[in-house]
C-alpha cells in the first residue's frame, strides 16, 4: 500500500470538494506514492507529533487541523509551522489535512458532538448551496436502459434515502451528419429521425468527472448531447453545524453541568439564561459566531461552539443562549472518530491514535 490508497479511502468519506473556500485541504506535505508503514491520527501537527509518528513509523499524519494555512515563502525553521514541515519531510512522513471537509460532512466534526451529547434527530445547521448538479442527455430508447444503470452504478440518481432516482421523456430527436461524421444510427448528409429518451438525474458535485466519463463510455453516438446545471436546491447532507434535540429536556444550569461533563471542558463562557428548559441544541466545532443567525433560525434553545467574542453574545437578543466551550474542546473528539473509520478500512497497517494533547490554551 502506499499513501495514496489512503487519500483515496479519506477523500471518497469525505470529498474535498466541500471544503470551504478559505481552507487548505488535502495532501500538504510529502510524496503520496511513498509505501506505507503507518497512520498517526491527530487534532493538529506540531512538532512533538511528528515525533511521535517517527516513534510510532507512521509516514503518515492525517491532521484534522492543516498546519499549512498560508502560504510559505521560507522555510527556514523560525516559527512552529516552519519547523514542522522541516522535520516531516526530512524523515520522509507527509501530513494531510481533512479540516473543513469533515466539518461539512453528515457524519462529520459536528455529528460527533452531537453524539457525545446523545442528541437525536439529528440535522445539518447550514446545508451547503451548490453542490447537487443534474445531468440532462438524449439517448436512443433501445440503449436507455444501459446507460441509466451505468450512471446509477457510478452513483447519480441518489436523493436521500433514496438511489436509482431519474426522470425519462420519450420523444424524437433529429440529426444530419457532415461529410467528416460517423453516425451510429442512420447515414450521414441524411437527416435522421431517432426515438429517443431524455434521461434527467441529479448528482453531488464531486462526481462530476466520473459521471460524464460514464456518460461517454456508455452512450452509443458519436457527438453526445447533453447539459450539466447545477441545482439552487440546498444538500441536506452536507453543510455546517447541527440541530438535534434531547431526549428529555433539561433545566438550563443542569445542561450547563451535563455540557462541561460530556466535552470535557474546564469552563463554559455563555450569554444571559433565559429560565426555560434546553431541548433544541444546535452544534457546530471550532469558530462558528458566523451561525448564530441560523441557529435562532431553527428554533434551538443553545447554541455552542467556540471562539465567540464580546460582541457575538450580544447577538443571543434573549433569543437564545451562546455557549462557548472552547476550540480544542468543541473538536477533540474528532481525531477519535477518523481512527476508527480508517481502522475499519485498513486492518493490516497501523492506525494510531495520537496521544499528545495539542491545546495551545491553558486554564487556571
Amino acid at each position: 500500500m502506499i499513501v495514496q490508497d489512503v487519500i483515496n479511502h479519506l477523500e471518497t468519506f469525505a470529498p474535498l470538494a466541500y471544503a470551504e473556500d478559505f481552507d487548505n485541504v488535502g495532501l500538504l506535505v510529502g510524496d503520496k506514492n511513498a509505501p506505507l508503514t503507518g497512520v498517526l491520527v491527530t487534532l493538529d501537527t506540531l512538532e512533538a507529533v511528528v515525533d511521535e509518528a517517527i516513534e510510532n513509523k507512521c509516514n503518515l499524519i492525517v491532521s484534522f487541523h492543516p498546519i499549512i494555512f498560508k502560504g510559505l515563502k521560507k522555510i527556514t525553521g523560525k516559527n512552529y509551522v516552519e519547523r514542522v514541515v522541516l522535520k516531516a519531510i526530512k524523515h520522509d512522513i507527509s501530513i494531510y489535512a481533512i479540516h473543513t471537509a469533515l466539518d461539512n460532512h453528515k457524519n462529520g466534526v459536528n455529528d460527533m458532538i452531537c453524539d457525545q451529547l446523545n442528541l437525536q434527530n439529528k440535522k445539518i445547521l447550514i446545508p451547503q448551496a451548490q453542490t447537487i448538479k443534474k445531468l440532462t442527455t438524449f439517448v436512443p430508447k433501445s440503449e436507455a436502459e444501459t446507460l441509466r444503470k451505468a450512471l446509477f452504478q457510478v452513483g447519480a440518481g441518489n436523493i436521500g434515502n433514496y438511489d436509482h432516482c431519474s426522470f425519462n421523456v420519450e420523444g424524437i430527436g433529429t440529426y444530419n451528419g457532415n461529410e467528416d461524421s460517423n453516425p451510429s444510427k442512420g447515414s450521414k448528409g441524411e437527416t435522421h429521425y431517432e426515438e429517443e429518451t431524455q434521461i434527467g438525474v441529479t448528482f453531488s458535485k464531486h462526481l462530476e468527472s466520473t459521471i460524464i466519463k460514464t456518460l461517454f463510455q456508455n452512450h452509443p453516438y458519436e457527438e453526445v448531447a447533453y447539459e450539466i446545471t447545477t441545482l439552487e436546491n440546498k444538500n441536506q447532507n452536507i453543510g455546517m453545524g447541527m440541530l438535534g434535540e434531547l431526549e428529555t429536556p433539561m433545566p438550563e444550569t443542569r445542561f450547563l453541568e451535563y455540557l462541561k461533563t460530556k466535552m470535557n471542558t474546564n469552563a463554559i463562557r455563555h450569554s444571559k439564561l433565559l429560565g426555560k428548559p434546553i431541548e433544541k441544541v444546535a452544534v457546530l466545532g471550532g469558530s462558528g459566531s458566523f451561525a448564530i443567525g441560523a441557529a435562532k433560525a431553527m428554533g434551538a434553545d443553545i447554541f455552542i461552539t467556540a471562539d465567540l467574542k464580546y460582541h457575538d453574545f450580544f447577538s443571543a437578543e434573549d433569543q437564545i443562549i451562546l455557549a462557548d466551550i472552547g476550540h480544542y474542546e468543541s473538536e477533540q473528539f474528532t481525531k477519535n472518530g477518523l481512527v476508527t473509520h480508517l481502522t475499519k478500512k485498513f486492518t493490516n497497517f497501523a492506525v494510531v491514535l495520537s496521544n499528545t494533547n495539542t491545546n495551545p490554551v491553558k486554564y487556571f
